[in-house]
């Protein structure tokens, strides 16, 4: 069909290329740059600089956050035995014991004690506000959820209207005492709140 075939294996066809390369990796100065792989570059451990604070070859990696960066993504991945290892031999906590005991208030309903934490610990007043909010939402569902309608409506109006934060939210969440569809609409789970104190 007009194309010559060539009886040589593709080895002998290709001389010219061939030999080239093989004269390069002859030169000296090839040879240690093909030795040096970015594998090479990547398995060297980080050195510390100096103080001991930053890491890593230019000496511009804080410590301390790249612990914490690892932490969190190990908790997040599910690894909590491994992100407490890590906290524990580096002696890096993820959070300060504040933040930590607040997590615990909130996460066992301790509603006074945890917005009460929350002001110690040092936020804007805008996002301690929003934080709080949250909070005492969370006390109000699970008081509709105990069916306590009384002290449900009370933290309505004394806890949660005096902040002035997503009034529209305020609205929704009043109209859960009202119609208990609301409370379904709103996406609210019996599930997320079980194990709570009140």
């Amino acid at each position: 069909m007009g194309i010559a075939e060539d009886s040589e294996p593709p080895l002998k066809r290709v001389k010219g290329p061939l030999e080239e390369s093989k004269s390069l990796l002859d030169d000296h100065s090839t040879t240690k740059f093909v030795s040096c792989s970015l594998g090479d570059q990547m398995a060297r451990p980080l050195t510390s600089q100096g103080d001991g604070e930053t890491i890593g070859s230019q000496g511009v990696i804080r410590k301390a956050e790249f612990i914490k960066i690892i932490t969190r993504a190990l908790y997040s991945l599910g690894y909590d035995k491994s992100g407490a290892l890590l906290e524990e031999e580096s002696g890096i906590p993820l959070h300060s014991s504040m933040v930590n005991l607040f997590m615990g208030q909130v996460t066992n309903g301790k509603w006074h004690d945890s917005v009460a934490t929350l002001r110690t610990i040092g936020l804007s007043d805008e996002i301690m506000k929003s934080a709080s909010f949250l909070i005492l939402e969370q006390k109000f569902l699970e008081l509709l959820k105990m069916e306590k309608v009384a002290a449900a409506l009370d933290t309505l109006r004394n806890e949660i209207v005096p902040l002035y934060v997503n009034l529209d939210r305020v609205h929704k969440l009043a109209s859960c005492i009202i119609s208990p569809s609301q409370y379904i609409r709103l996406g609210i789970s019996g599930q997320d709140t079980e194990g709570t104190k009140g």
